[in-house]
């Protein structure tokens, strides 16, 4: 193993996370309190960004653990792609920066309980990648017809450690 493919995992936040999308959670004081005063909504967290229509899928993952190996990212050029845990397990978040055809050097987060993430469109990423079981996510995505999906192989496996 190479110690340059070697990534160490960050927890996720969403200033670290801002060029890729935007970190969901409800984190400080709600924005508004609705429901006579019993809920708190934390409002339009998320900016979705598709061509044609927009939809809720259910997607059901393996867990992976830590050291993880990879050598595969994609990007939804015709959409954002927002994942919402639906259990409280952890998930690892892959993200590279764009340069040009290829993505760049990628970098690593791990979420908190209650985080989600909305990736925006065109930003290269891991695929999902639950640390936990059931590996079980709310994704509101592009549900169009036509080709949204680049994928992108290194000929070397990156290395995500903990």
């Amino acid at each position: 193993m190479h110690d340059d493919r070697i990534i160490r995992a960050a927890p996720l936040t969403a200033q670290a996370f801002s060029p890729w999308g935007q970190v969901i959670e409800a984190a400080g004081a709600p924005d508004r309190l609705i429901n006579e005063g019993r809920c708190g909504r934390w409002h339009d967290r998320a900016a979705l960004d598709v061509e044609g229509r927009a939809g809720i899928s259910v997607f059901r993952s393996e867990s992976v653990r830590l050291p993880y190996r990879f050598g595969l990212v994609e990007r939804h050029p015709l959409g954002s792609q927002a994942f919402l845990p639906m259990t409280e397990n952890p998930f690892l978040v892959i993200v590279a920066p764009d340069e040009g055809v290829r993505p760049g050097r990628p970098l690593a987060f791990v979420t908190a309980p209650g985080q989600g993430i909305n990736l925006a469109r065109g930003a290269w990423h891991g695929v999902l990648t639950p640390l936990g079981d059931p590996g079980l996510f709310a994704v509101v995505d592009r549900c169009a017809d036509g080709p949204n999906l680049q994928e992108y192989r290194w000929d070397q496996d990156w290395t995500v450690l903990g």
